[in-house]
C-alpha cells in the first residue's frame, strides 16, 4: 500500500470477533505454510490467558499484521525446546503470569501492507510490554526462510554469520537483528513444518534493563524515556513542493532510523516556496505560500504512520475566513493529526505579512506523555507555558525562526526559564543559512537545543544537548520523563506546587479557551 493512501494506524488487542480478518492474513503472510493457520479456538484462549499479548495493528480498518505472546519462566528458555515444547504443543499451557520472559509465539504482516514498518511497531510494543510487566526480556524462536539454499554447504551458526558480514541476505535475521534482538543459540527440530529453514530456528533474545528482581505494580501506559529528533533546517532554494518534501522525508527517515519518537521541524521551514512569488508584494507572496499548507499536512501525516514517528511541522501560513494564521500540525503517528496556532504575533509579521493571533492554547496527548507546542515568540510569554504547564505538559516544543543572534538570544533564553519554571523539558529547533529571492526572509540564525530543569537529576546548567550554531544538522538526544515525576514531589525546590493561588491566578479567558 501507498503511504498516500494511508488514512490511519491503530494498534488494537485482539478480541475473538478478529478472528476471520487473522485468519486471512496469516493466509496471505505464510503462503507456504497456509495449512498451519492458528484454529479459533487457539486465538481464544490465547486472548482469554493473556489479552494484552495478543495485538493487531490495523490500517485504514483492516488488519494488517499481528503479533501473538505468552509468559514463561526464563528455565524454559534456558534449556534446548521445540515450538511444541514451550507452547503446550499449542494448547499454551505453558502461559503462567508468574513466568518472567515474554515469548513470542508468532508475528506476521500481510504482504500488501509490509515496507511499512509494521513489524518494527509490533516490536516495540513487546518492548513497552516487557518493561510495563517488569519481565527480565523477550525471547522467541525465529526462521532462517532462506537457509535451505545453503543447507548443504553450510552450518546455521556459519550462515548466520555471513548474514551478520552481510554476504549473505536473509530479510526475516536481518529484521531481528536491526530491532535489536541478538541471536544465542541454534534450536534444532524447532518448527517440523519449516522447510525453508530446515526445521531450524535461532533463538532471539532481547533483555530489558529496567528489569528489577523485586516486583512492583506499574502502571504508566506511556512511554519513559522519549527520543526527540530536532532539525536544524538548511535554507536553501527549492524549485517545488516535492522538492521540499523530499529534503524533509529524508530528515523523517533518518531520525525515524535513530527510534526517534518526535521529529520537530522550524517554524516557516517551506518559506524558500515564496521565491516563485518574489515579484509580488511581501503580504501577497505568503497568501501564494498558504496555499501549499493543506497539502503539507496530508503529506507529514502519510510520513508519520509510514515512518512511525510523531512530526511537530513547524510552521506554516494559512489563511481562515480570509485571515492569515501561523499555524502547525502535529501529525501523530497512529494517523490522527492536531493543529495549533501561534497567538502572539511579532511586529514584523504583522507589517509585512498583516498575521494575526490565534487563540487555542492546548496541551496534546501522545504516546510519549502530554506535550505543549509554541511557536517561537510564544514561548517569550510565561503565561502561556504555565497554562500548557497546568494542563499536565511533560515537554514543550518551540519551533522558531531568528535572522540574528538578539533574536535568538530572546527564544534561547526564554525557552530554557520555561524549563525552570514549569519543571517540564524544552526542545528548540530553528533554521539556519541565507535565502536570496525571499523578502523578508535573508537571514537565519539558529541552534536547536533541549533543556530541563535545574536540580541533581539534570544537567547542572540545564541543557540536555545542543546542536552546533548555525550548521545544517539533527539533533537526538533521549528525555526521562519520570525525572519529571521525581521533581514534582521530591525537587530542591517545587516551582509548581508551592504557587501562591491564595494570591494570584491565571486562566485563559472563558470565551478564548481552545478556540
Amino acid at each position: 500500500m501507498k503511504a498516500e493512501n494511508i488514512e490511519n494506524i491503530q494498534l488494537k488487542h485482539l478480541t475473538a470477533e478478529d478472528y476471520p480478518a487473522l485468519a486471512a492474513t496469516m493466509k496471505a503472510a505464510y503462503a507456504s505454510m497456509a495449512h498451519n493457520i492458528w484454529e479459533e479456538e487457539q486465538i481464544k484462549i490465547l486472548i482469554e490467558k493473556f489479552p494484552e499479548g495478543q495485538v493487531a495493528l490495523k490500517v485504514n480498518n483492516e488488519i494488517a499484521a499481528v503479533a501473538l505472546s505468552i509468559i514463561v519462566p526464563d528455565k524454559e528458555i534456558d534449556k534446548h525446546h521445540t515450538y511444541d515444547s514451550i507452547t503446550g504443543k499449542e494448547t499454551f499451557s505453558t502461559h503462567t503470569p508468574h513466568g518472567n520472559v515474554l515469548y513470542g509465539i508468532d508475528i506476521f504482516v500481510h504482504p500488501s501492507f509490509r515496507g511499512m514498518k509494521l513489524g518494527r511497531r509490533l516490536y516495540e510494543y513487546r518492548r513497552e510490554l516487557c518493561e510495563k510487566l517488569n519481565l527480565k526480556g523477550i525471547a522467541f524462536g525465529g526462521r532462517m526462510p532462506n537457509y535451505h539454499k545453503y543447507a548443504d554447504e553450510m552450518t546455521p551458526k556459519q550462515y548466520i554469520q555471513k548474514v551478520r558480514d552481510k554476504e549473505i541476505h536473509d530479510s526475516v535475521l536481518n529484521f531481528q537483528i536491526s530491532n535489536d534482538f541478538r541471536p544465542t543459540r541454534i534450536l534444532r527440530n524447532y518448527l517440523p513444518d519449516d522447510k525453508l529453514s530446515d526445521k531450524n530456528a535461532i533463538l532471539m533474545e532481547w533483555d530489558n534493563i529496567y528489569y528489577e528482581e523485586v516486583e512492583e505494580e506499574i502502571t504508566q501506559t506511556t512511554k519513559s524515556v522519549v527520543r526527540l529528533g530536532l532539525i536544524q533546517w538548511q535554507m536553501r532554494a527549492y524549485k517545488s513542493f516535492e522538492d521540499v518534501m523530499e529534503q524533509a522525508e529524508y530528515f523523517v527517515d533518518t531520525l525515524s532510523g535513530y527510534r526517534s519518537d518526535f521529529a520537530m521541524f522550524p517554524e516557516y521551514f517551506n518559506a524558500p516556496l515564496m521565491a516563485d512569488y518574489n515579484h509580488l508584494s511581501e503580504a501577497e507572496a505568503i497568501r501564494k505560500l498558504a496555499e501549499f499548507t493543506q497539502r503539507f499536512k496530508e503529506r507529514f501525516s502519510e510520513l508519520a504512520m509510514q515512518y512511525n514517528i510523531n512530526i511537530i511541522t513547524g510552521s506554516m501560513p494559512e489563511v481562515v475566513d480570509d485571515q492569515l494564521y501561523n499555524i502547525g500540525f502535529l501529525c501523530r503517528r497512529d494517523g490522527s493529526v492536531e493543529r495549533y496556532e501561534k497567538i502572539h504575533i511579532t511586529p514584523d509579521e504583522v507589517k509585512a505579512w498583516g498575521l494575526k493571533g490565534g487563540s487555542q492554547v492546548k496541551a496534546f496527548d501522545t504516546d510519549c506523555g502530554k506535550i505543549g507546542i509554541l511557536i517561537c515568540y510564544d514561548s517569550e510569554f510565561p503565561e502561556l507555558s504555565r497554562l500548557l504547564a497546568d494542563q499536565g505538559m511533560d515537554i514543550l516544543f518551540v519551533p522558531f525562526l531568528t535572522d540574528t543572534q538578539n533574536g535568538f538570544s530572546r527564544v534561547r533564553y526564554c525557552a530554557q526559564s520555561r524549563a525552570i519554571e514549569n519543571e517540564c523539558y524544552v526542545a528548540i529547533a530553528g533554521s539556519v543559512g541565507n535565502l536570496p529571492k525571499v523578502h523578508n526572509m535573508d537571514i537565519q540564525y539558529s541552534q536547536s537545543m533541549v533543556f530541563t530543569p535545574c536540580d541533581f537529576a539534570f544537567p547542572a546548567d540545564g541543557i540536555k544537548a545542543a546542536a552546533t550554531p548555525n550548521t545544517e544538522m539533527i539533533l537526538v538526544e533521549d528525555v526521562d520523563l519520570d525525572l519529571l515525576l521525581e521533581l514534582h514531589e521530591q525537587g530542591s525546590v517545587k516551582n509548581l506546587k508551592d504557587r501562591r493561588k491564595d494570591l494570584y491566578s491565571l486562566k485563559l479567558l472563558p470565551d478564548r479557551k481552545n478556540k
